[in-house]
């Protein structure tokens, strides 16, 4: 079956770099979209950034746009997603996540078919 494996997390001082790892395995994922979420305390889950894995095609939430890069490996089946310029605010519990590629994007967490167990970031004043 699939899993996803996530890595990379930690403490971080704001203006600060983190690169998350999300170890992808029990399928080939050339017709998959990979994709990461973040969830804080007490906020729903929200879309960070996603990659369509055949073109590498991507896709980023607002609010990362310019300090976030999704991309990934092909030959180690992994996706990272690189973040710099860190704030506060991006502080969470970040999820790696799995879909299959239907046609359409579609980048809302249910269209998703499997996830990670996550990993903390968290960025301090």
């Amino acid at each position: 079956q699939v899993q996803l494996v996530e890595s990379g997390g930690g403490l971080v001082q704001a203006g600060g770099s983190l690169r998350l790892s999300c170890a992808a395995s029990g399928r080939t994922f050339s017709n998959y979209v990979m994709g990461w979420f973040r969830q804080a305390p007490g906020k729903e889950r929200e879309f960070v950034a996603a990659i369509r894995w055949s073109d590498t095609m991507t896709y980023y939430a607002d609010s990362v746009k310019g300090r976030f890069t999704i991309s990934r490996d092909n030959a180690k089946n992994t996706v990272y997603l690189q973040m710099n310029s860190l704030k506060p605010e991006d502080t969470a519990v970040y999820h790696c996540a799995a879909q299959i590629w239907i046609g359409v994007w579609r980048l809302e967490s249910g269209a998703y078919d499997y996830w990670g167990q996550g990993t903390q970031v968290t960025v301090s004043s």
